[in-house]
């Protein structure tokens, strides 16, 4: 089934419905820049970094696509520094957006994606008010999953860039896989002795460097990610809008959970669109035992 229709038999919103497919729209533009935009632009983001020309290209067909079809009304992305107001929108949405997360490793072709959060309006709220949550992965195939609160729902691309259902209501599984961020020297005490016990169960590190492609993995083989609080980044590393609470949402969607090791990263206010935080997001008992050896 095709997505638009599976929109539809889902009685999804049609307001909602119609910007899910505005970003499945784009993810062939994006993927075509992969041959043309390599390296690093003369550019930095919000977070003093150095743009790479494929994260820009990416940012740039997003936001035109958004303002050309007025169905929000903010947007935010990894790459700007400000919160765009659309004027003149249809709807009252708003919309967090990374590109292209993992896109340094365009290069030695591996896995990266586009993250998408869903708000009923402005950006800056806890990551459980919002409508719906998608990713795109770009793999050895270009997958498409997205939640509205009723399921998790993974869809494949064909050859006519249109989107195919691959597999509906996903459930993340009992797994044991783990995915590591940050230097084990840098590593916290409470943080070392969770990872240790990890370990001693046999969980089996698998780490690529790209968020999105970790997820999904952790998604459909269990097990999970984190990138915590370390020496010289107490605040963590990955950003809160961007990446911890749209995955947290499909994560938890799926029967997971997402926590910055203290509380449910849902929960969690942002102050601005810069916000770094902890992250541990996965299988309900890996997160249980984080806070759990956190508290203690």
């Amino acid at each position: 089934m095709k997505l638009e229709d599976f929109l539809k038999t889902k009685g999804t919103n049609e307001n909602l419905a119609q910007l899910i497919m505005l970003f499945s729209k784009q993810a062939t533009d994006i993927k075509a820049g992969f041959l043309s935009a390599q390296g690093a632009a003369d550019t930095k983001n919000v977070y003093g970094e150095t743009q790479m020309a494929l994260d820009k290209r990416a940012d740039e067909i997003l936001i035109a696509a958004l303002k050309e079809s007025k169905l929000v009304s903010w947007i935010a992305t990894e790459e700007q520094p400000d919160i765009i107001e659309v004027k003149d929108a249809v709807n009252p949405f708003g919309v967090t957006i990374d590109p292209l997360d993992g896109s340094s490793l365009i290069d030695v072709n591996l896995s990266v994606g586009t993250i998408v959060g869903i708000y009923p309006g402005h950006v800056l709220e806890l990551g459980n008010t919002m409508l719906g949550a998608l990713y795109i992965l770009y793999g050895p195939l270009t997958t498409l999953t997205y939640t509205t609160g009723s399921g998790v729902h993974e869809f494949v691309m064909g050859e006519d860039g249109n989107f195919t259902l691959m597999q509906e209501n996903l459930t993340i599984p009992e797994g044991k896989i783990y995915a590591p961020g940050a230097l084990r020297k840098d590593y916290l005490p409470y943080h070392k002795q969770f990872i240790e016990q990890l370990e001693s169960e046999g969980y089996k590190l698998r780490f690529s460097g790209s968020f999105v492609a970790d997820v999904h993995q952790i998604l459909h083989k269990g097990g999970m990610f984190s990138y915590p609080a370390f020496e010289g980044k107490e605040n963590g590393k990955l950003r809160l809008l961007f990446e911890g609470t749209p995955l947290g949402k499909l994560v938890t969607e799926a029967g997971g959970a997402v926590s910055n090791g203290n509380i449910n990263l849902l929960d969690v206010k942002p102050v601005a669109v810069s916000d770094r935080t902890p992250i541990y997001i996965g299988g309900r008992k890996e997160i249980a035992l984080i806070e759990s050896i956190k508290r203690s």
